[in-house]
């Protein structure tokens, strides 16, 4: 009886354990001090469906250096529009802000 307790217990503890969640920071982009390179030139091929909309590559930071990240065709999302990944200079480094598709304003 006494097993069968604390058998429950510890059920119900890991229970209450796992609906603890912390959500994550938002994800800001990498600092660095290396501006990224010019952006490398693309070939854009034809889009796979009608209204496919093209998003251009980027440099990203992976593993301490600029990795070209090529460009993509992604369907339309209605009632938003794409902000493209930017490189933005911030005190002594450059900030990477991802792409990301942003509900229109009217």
């Amino acid at each position: 009886m006494k097993l069968l307790r604390r058998c429950a217990l510890v059920l119900a503890a890991a229970a209450l354990a796992t609906a603890c969640v912390v959500a994550p920071a938002p994800y800001d982009g990498a600092y660095v001090t290396m501006a990224p390179p010019p952006p490398r030139v693309e070939v854009v091929g034809v889009a796979p469906a009608p209204g496919y909309f093209w998003i251009s590559g980027y440099w990203g930071w992976v593993g301490g250096r600029h990795d070209w990240v090529p460009g993509r065709w992604e369907a339309p999302r209605p009632g938003y529009r794409y902000v493209p990944h930017t490189w933005v200079q911030e005190g002594g480094g450059w900030r990477s802000h991802q792409g990301r598709w942003e509900p229109e304003r009217h």
